[in-house]
C-alpha cells in the first residue's frame, strides 16, 4: 500500500470495476478510479457514533494529490475533535441561499411590520441585498461578504446601517428557525456613524414660505389640499404619512386634539394648536359644502350618494386621500428659495419652535410621539436660552441661603454676594 502520489493515481488503468488505491500514510484516504477513468479522493472514516462516512474530497482534475492530501489531513483532524465532515458537506449543500431566506423571512415578518417598513424591507433585499449575495448558500456567507456590501454604501450610510440591520435581523431569524448553525456573521460589523440633519425654518423662511402658500391659494397654483397639508405639517408636527392618511373620524374638535389609532410608534394622540383647529375647520366647512353640493344633484341615486363619502381629510383628486406631496413641495420650497428644505424639516421646524419657547424635551417627545427619550435629544442644542434662565433662577435661589455671613444682592439680573461688614 503505497503512498498516494500523482504519478502513481494517473499510472493505473481503469478496469471493470471500481478500483481503490489507499494511502499509506493518512489514514482512510484514498483514490477511487472508476470503470469510465475518472479518478476521485475520498476519505472513509467512522464518527465518535460509529457511522462510516466516505465524502468526497475532489477529482483529480480538479485537485492535484498534494491539494486532496491536505483537506484529507483537515478532515481527519476534525473527526479526531468530533466532527464530522460528510455531514457538514450535507448541510452546506441542502441549505438555502440568502435569496430563498429572504423570502421566507419577509413571510415570517409580515404580520409583524407596518405596511411602510415592510415595503421599505423589501426594497433593501431586492435592490441592495439579493443582487450581490442573493446566489449564496447561508452557510457559504462570510462576515467578509458582508462587510464588503457595507462598504459598497459607505457614501449612503444610513442605507449602509439600513442593510447590515436586515441582515442581521435575517440571519438571527435563520438562527433561531435552526435554518442554519454557528454564529451569525454580523454579529462584529460596527455600523458606520449617521450624521442626523438638522433643519429648522427660522423666522424669515416661515414668512416666505406663508407668503408662496397665501399667493398659490389665491392664484389656485396649487390643489387646495396640497396647501393644506403643508400647513397642517407645519402646525401640528405630525409625520407626512400621518398627516396624508388623516381621517375625520381621527378628529376629536371637542377635546382639540388627533387620536390616530396608528403611527410609527403606535396609537398617538397629536394635540392641536388654534391655527391647526382653523385649518381643519376650514377644511371641514369647504368638503361639507362640495359635498352637500354634488349630493343634491344627485338625491335621486343613493348608490352615487354613498360614492361621494369620503373620510379623509386631505383628499385626492379622486376618492381617497392625496398620495404625492413630493412633486407640488419642490415648486413651492423653490418659489420660497427654500430649495434645500424637505418636508420631515417642517417637522423639526415644529420642535425647534418649542424648544425655543422654553419646553422641555420630554414635552416635545410627546408632542411629536416619540418613543425613545433619545429620538428628542437631537433638539438638545436648543435649549440653550432656557437653560441659561434656569440657571439663573437656581442660582439665585441658592445664593439666598448660600452663607448668613453674606448677602444677596440683584443687579442688572445678575446675583452677586458680597460679603456682610463686621
Amino acid at each position: 500500500m503505497p503512498k498516494l502520489t500523482k504519478r502513481l493515481v494517473e499510472a493505473v488503468e481503469p478496469e471493470g470495476k471500481d478500483v481503490i488505491l489507499r494511502d499509506s500514510e493518512i489514514k482512510g484516504f484514498l483514490c477511487k478510479i472508476t470503470p469510465k477513468g475518472k479518478r476521485i479522493y475520498l476519505l472513509y472514516y467512522r464518527t465518535k457514533a460509529g457511522r462510516e462516512r466516505k465524502p468526497v474530497i475532489g477529482e483529480h482534475d480538479i485537485l492535484s494529490c498534494e491539494e486532496a492530501r491536505v483537506i484529507a489531513q483537515e478532515w481527519r483532524a476534525e473527526v479526531a475533535r468530533g466532527g464530522d465532515p460528510s455531514a457538514d458537506k450535507h448541510y452546506v449543500k441542502s441549505a438555502p441561499t440568502v435569496w430563498v431566506l429572504s423570502e421566507r423571512y419577509m413571510e415570517e415578518r409580515k404580520e409583524h411590520l407596518k405596511p411602510r417598513s415592510y415595503d421599505e424591507i423589501e426594497r433593501i433585499w431586492k435592490k441592495y441585498i439579493n443582487p450581490e449575495i442573493g446566489h449564496l448558500k447561508l452557510p457559504a456567507v462570510s462576515t467578509q461578504d458582508i462587510v464588503k456590501l457595507h462598504r459598497a454604501h459607505a457614501h449612503h450610510p444610513y442605507m449602509a446601517n439600513r442593510i447590515l440591520e436586515t441582515l442581521r435581523s435575517a440571519f438571527g431569524h435563520a438562527i433561531r428557525a435552526k435554518i442554519i448553525r454557528g454564529e451569525n456573521p454580523t454579529l462584529h460589523i460596527a455600523k458606520y456613524k449617521e450624521h442626523k440633519r438638522e433643519r429648522f425654518l427660522s423666522t424669515e423662511e416661515v414668512l416666505r414660505l406663508s407668503g408662496v402658500l397665501h399667493s398659490d391659494e389665491v392664484t389656485a397654483t396649487e390643489m387646495p389640499s396640497v396647501l393644506q397639508a403643508i400647513k397642517l405639517l407645519l402646525f401640528t408636527g405630525c409625520r407626512l404619512n400621518e398627516i396624508l392618511t388623516l381621517q375625520w373620524p381621527y378628529v376629536d374638535f371637542e377635546h382639540q386634539c388627533l387620536r390616530l389609532p396608528d403611527s410609527k410608534t403606535g396609537a398617538k394622540t397629536v394635540y392641536l394648536c388654534p391655527p391647526a383647529r382653523e385649518i381643519l375647520s376650514a377644511i371641514k366647512r369647504e368638503q361639507d359644502e362640495v359635498r352637500k353640493a354634488k349630493n343634491s344633484a344627485k338625491e335621486s341615486d343613493q348608490e352615487e350618494m354613498e360614492e361621494e363619502k369620503n373620510d379623509y381629510v386631505i383628499v385626492g383628486r379622486h376618492h381617497g386621500h392625496l398620495i404625492n406631496l413630493q412633486k407640488p413641495w419642490r415648486r413651492i420650497r423653490k418659489k420660497a428659495g427654500l430649495d434645500d428644505l424637505r418636508l420631515h424639516d417642517l417637522r423639526h421646524s415644529f420642535a425647534s419652535v418649542g424648544t425655543a419657547s422654553g419646553l422641555s424635551l420630554p414635552i416635545i417627545g410627546a408632542l411629536l410621539g416619540h418613543k425613545h427619550a433619545a429620538t428628542t435629544q437631537r433638539y438638545a442644542h436648543l435649549l440653550g436660552d432656557p437653560l441659561k434662565e434656569a440657571a439663573g433662577i437656581i442660582g439665585k435661589r441658592i445664593a439666598t441661603s448660600f452663607t448668613p455671613r453674606s448677602e444677596v444682592i440683584e443687579e442688572d439680573n445678575v446675583v452677586v454676594l458680597r460679603e456682610k461688614a463686621k
